[in-house]
């Protein structure tokens, strides 16, 4: 009868590690753009239309500039949930589900690499 792991190798937690790295880059890309967004370091504003049009863009601005926010704000807990998952590799801990202390499936950390729960406890949580 196997014996059921209980961690992942070295070379899987290596694998993991590079597809974390490449989420982390797309993920800081991504932080960027929105970043400049807010700036208006790319701003293609109304400063150059008229007052009513003006006013009426500042009103749609300001709901648009709070919508950036937000994605802002989820892609820098994406980003720092990306590094926690840097350090549970470091500390052979990753993969491993944080309720029932069994492995997350590949499948499920491939599609969410910061995953701290199965599939089965998540749908627990519910």
């Amino acid at each position: 009868m196997a014996k059921e792991k209980t961690r992942y190798s070295d070379s899987e937690l290596a694998e993991f590690k590079v597809l974390i790295n490449e989420k982390l880059k797309e993920a800081q890309e991504d932080l960027n753009l929105l970043n400049g967004s807010l700036s208006n370091s790319d701003n293609h504003g109304t400063d150059d239309t008229g007052r009513t049009f003006n006013m009426m863009e500042d009103g749609s601005d300001t709901l648009s500039r709070e919508e950036v926010a937000q994605l802002a704000a989820r892609q820098e807990k994406f980003i720092s949930n990306l590094h926690n998952a840097l350090v549970r590799i470091e500390n052979k801990t990753y993969g491993i589900c944080r309720v029932t202390g069994k492995l997350i499936r590949k499948e499920r950390l491939k599609l969410v690499p910061h995953a701290t729960l199965s599939i089965e406890a998540k749908n627990a949580q519910s």
